[in-house]
């Protein structure tokens, strides 16, 4: 079975990503899974909330956290997010190639925050040994954080399959909505980190 349908400018629909059943299902499908999701992550938000202050006489999250870092990866996974919004629409006019520049920016910027990420929790442990271990809010914070650290690896891992994989294909109705598809994930991972950043280290700063 062929899965060319090959775009050109004077065929592509306007919503190449849902033109198709197949795409129409993976757009559904990934709004069923991302709901999934949502209440997952609300879960592990709870257990956060309920065991921050549980610290077993070890360093809090006032005396942790330090918002220099913080800021710069909420700046580093926004802008990713504003980038694959370039690439939608670079695919949306068939531009393969800006599209593929775009999200070839939206890896390195998720990639950057995944640095940090690593430099962050390496920080902790080496400067005030805090570990999963060492306390209920320690198993609460790294679960919740390198959960979300989980999805963004996930992420780049997608997202670079797809650029390799359809980098001599070009555009069709066939990848469309896998990139598509992509992109609205990528969006949900930056909205939780938005509630990661408040919760997390807003409040563990100032409550």
């Amino acid at each position: 079975m062929s899965h060319d349908h090959s775009l050109n400018p004077e065929t592509m629909p306007a919503e190449p990503e849902k033109a198709t059943l197949e795409g129409k299902n993976k757009f559904l499908g990934l709004w069923f899974f991302l709901g999934g999701e949502t209440v997952l992550f609300a879960s592990l938000f709870g257990t956060y909330l309920a065991l921050k202050n549980s610290t077993a006489d070890g360093p809090t999250s006032n005396e942790l956290f330090g918002l220099g870092l913080v800021f710069l990866m909420t700046i580093l996974l926004l802008t990713s997010s504003l980038t694959s919004v370039y690439a939608m629409y670079h695919m949306k006019n068939n531009d393969f190639k800006k599209m593929q520049l775009w999200l070839g920016i939206t890896a390195l910027l998720g990639v950057g925050f995944l640095a940090c990420e690593i430099y962050e929790f390496a920080h902790y442990i080496q400067e005030y040994g805090f570990t999963f271990r060492s306390s209920a809010f320690g198993s609460a914070f790294y679960t919740l954080v390198g959960f979300h650290g989980g999805h963004v690896l996930f992420g780049l891992c997608w997202l670079m399959a797809l650029m390799v994989r359809n980098a001599k294909r070009g555009l069709n109705l066939y990848n469309a909505p896998k990139f598509n598809t992509f992109s609205l994930y990528w969006h949900f991972i930056d909205v939780v980190w938005v509630f990661i950043f408040t919760v997390v280290y807003l409040m563990g700063k100032v409550v």
